[in-house]
């Protein structure tokens, strides 16, 4: 029970991120042939944040946009994680050996989300099932998450066609994003990765 809880701060931080870049952004690219390589993640917060990953495993190395992906993911939280949940996205962008960050245009970028759980709401309406395989898993995916562990077996996905900002295409990016609650940082996770397409 720990580990499902655990886990849902890690999906929930990634399908908000994802989310937010495949939804709010009206000058869109479509990536042909894309890979993402050298996936990397790690645990940014304090020793004492409640909410932690605990593993997050993504295979293959490249994963193909479209195709397929395996992942696995455990994590937890000591505290119920309530509306409102602010957000803080990072990201930052390689340019010529430097990280530059890369500024909030239309919601997309380095943004500052006051609550997380309404982006989670206009993914998915209240009162529709949650995606799969959160669902056969009995995952959730709204606000409020309850304080425990949580874990989502090896599952399989797959991946469509993506359309991304045209400045968001090729290259290699650091992503990291804190959750937060009132004046209590509740987690963070940094995710590194590289883009590479037609």
């Amino acid at each position: 029970m720990r580990r499902k809880r655990s886990l849902m701060f890690a999906v929930t931080l990634l399908v908000l991120i994802s989310g937010v870049l495949t939804e709010q952004v009206k000058r869109l690219r479509r990536l042909k042939n894309a890979k993402i390589l050298g996936f990397d993640w790690k645990n940014c917060g304090g020793p004492d944040d409640p909410a932690v990953m605990k593993s997050l495993d993504l295979s293959p190395d490249p994963i193909s946009i479209p195709g397929d992906l395996t992942a696995s993911a455990s994590g937890s939280t000591a505290v119920e994680l309530l509306a409102p949940l602010r957000l803080n996205v990072t990201l930052e962008k390689e340019v010529a050996g430097l990280w530059v960050k890369v500024p909030c245009v239309e919601d997309l970028g380095s943004c500052h989300y006051p609550n997380a759980c309404d982006l989670l709401d206009q993914l998915v309406p209240p009162g529709q099932d949650c995606p799969e395989p959160l669902h056969s898993y009995g995952l959730p995916c709204h606000c409020p998450f309850k304080a425990g562990s949580y874990l989502l077996p090896q599952s399989d996905f797959y991946l469509p066609d993506m359309d991304l900002p045209y400045w968001l295409t090729n290259g290699n990016y650091r992503l990291q994003g804190a959750l937060g609650s009132q004046d209590q940082e509740l987690g963070c996770l940094k995710v590194a990765l590289s883009i590479h397409s037609d």
